[in-house]
């Protein structure tokens, strides 16, 4: 970063400062999403904004090795107490937080202390994996269902703050006033919500956000999710997005939409192709199925993700497609999109978009195709392939897998293996329902 951007970034940001006083905001959020998919933060009071766009705000590099419990992993590239990143704030992205009245949110991107990307920048490679299928002709437009369950607030355990059953308007009726509090956070920050509605489990909750840039979708799903945060703190409640808030329940997914685009067209919604699949949308598709095993190691990161990724409970645990299939790992919405279901909020969004391009590009180079989709419940297919049945068969293939080790590069790969099997190793004698209590509230 040479002396003429960080003069640009300067001066955009002392800019922005009279508009965010009058908005009474007093200091502004500036985060990260670590490996294990915390956010993690930094602050400044507004008037240091300027100084934090132009030259960052320390960060030590060890937050690369952190596990969920704030441990931290002595990895091959990662985990020692040496040296400092900068933390520059995306002032395209700046939010002030209607949940958090003085404050104001940015996404940082991680550099060295020169002004290079960090080798490890999460947002960074999500950057550079979308840029890679733009100068493949590409644009590819993203969004996420962000699911979690609220619960009554004094406890580590879960106790519902609803009673009334799933999907139910009863459920939305008990938490009236909480829903419009968060709805109207949400369109206040400019988040275009398509829809909101109670979920399956006791006393859980969806919200889907409008498809936008594969980065600002990421961007979107770590707003939403602490906005949720606030609004529910707020309310005195608690809120997990755990994928598994009690181990005989049913877990909170994070399912990751995408669909590819050229020339303004969607490929997924082709009317001349069968069901409306473009080739290149086919291929785009069938490379992400091909993949999908060592995919698991970053859209279904943590111990207790396999807890939620079993048969038949809608959480895609076959390694299967199908058209408007909610138990295939990939369901094709017609006329849409793809939308990825294994994937949990346990996962750094960053990372869970970078590992999808990465691999529905490689299935276009190859001019990959599917196989026959699946008509019904996977659990009752012969021969249909499991996902990873554990984060440990997740990390061995994610290690085996060519196409994502070469998108991270060696350094990258080694620490996303390290700190996952770090969580291993922290979970190796643990019970379900133990590990249930354990990721609760970390997320």
């Amino acid at each position: 970063m040479d002396t003429a951007e960080r003069d640009h970034r300067h001066a955009w940001a002392t800019d922005l400062l009279d508009d965010l006083a009058d908005r009474d905001v007093v200091a502004v959020a500036i985060t990260w999403v670590d490996h294990s998919g915390i956010t993690r933060v930094k602050s400044v009071p507004l008037d240091k904004l300027p100084d934090a766009a132009a030259h960052g705000v320390g960060a030590s590099p060890v937050f690369d090795a952190f596990l969920l419990d704030d441990s931290i992993v002595s990895g091959r590239h990662a985990g020692g107490p040496v040296g400092d990143l900068r933390l520059h704030p995306d002032l395209d992205r700046i939010t002030v937080l209607a949940g958090q009245p003085g404050w104001a949110w940015a996404p940082a991107d991680r550099h060295d202390q020169h002004g290079d990307p960090h080798p490890q920048d999460e947002r960074g490679l999500a950057r550079t994996m979308a840029d890679r299928l733009t100068v493949h002709g590409y644009e590819i437009k993203a969004g996420f269902e962000v699911e979690w369950a609220v619960g009554q607030a004094g406890t580590d355990d879960f106790r519902p703050a609803t009673t009334g059953p799933a999907y139910g308007h009863a459920r939305q009726v008990e938490l009236s006033d909480y829903c419009v509090d968060l709805i109207a956070a949400l369109a206040e920050q400019d988040v275009d919500v398509l829809q909101f509605h109670p979920e399956y489990a006791p006393g859980q909750f969806e919200v889907s956000t409008a498809p936008e840039d594969p980065v600002h979708a990421a961007d979107t799903a770590v707003l939403v999710r602490e906005t949720i945060r606030a609004i529910t703190v707020r309310h005195g409640l608690r809120a997990s997005f755990s994928p598994k808030v009690v181990a005989d329940g049913v877990g909170n997914g994070g399912h990751l939409h995408v669909s590819l685009w050229r020339d303004g067209r969607n490929l997924f919604a082709a009317d001349d192709r069968p069901h409306r699949l473009a080739a290149d949308a086919e291929s785009f598709a069938a490379g992400v199925l091909r993949h999908l095993p060592a995919l698991c190691a970053i859209g279904c990161p943590s111990v207790a993700s396999y807890l939620r990724l079993v048969p038949s409970h809608w959480a895609g645990a076959f390694a299967v497609w199908g058209v408007e299939n909610r138990e295939a790992a990939l369901r094709l919405v017609a006329g849409r999109d793809l939308e990825i279901k294994p994937y949990d909020l346990s996962a750094n969004p960053y990372l869970a978009v970078a590992a999808t391009l990465a691999a529905g590009l490689a299935g276009i180079v190859d001019d990959a195709r599917l196989p026959e989709p699946v008509g019904v419940d996977p659990a009752h297919v012969r021969h249909a392939a499991r996902l990873p049945v554990s984060l440990e068969e997740a990390v061995r293939a994610f290690e085996d897998d060519d196409v994502l080790f070469e998108a991270f590069g060696p350094e990258f790969a080694a620490t996303i293996a390290d700190v996952r099997r770090g969580e291993i190793d922290r979970f190796a004698d643990s019970t379900p329902e133990e590990i249930a209590h354990a990721t609760r509230w970390r997320h």
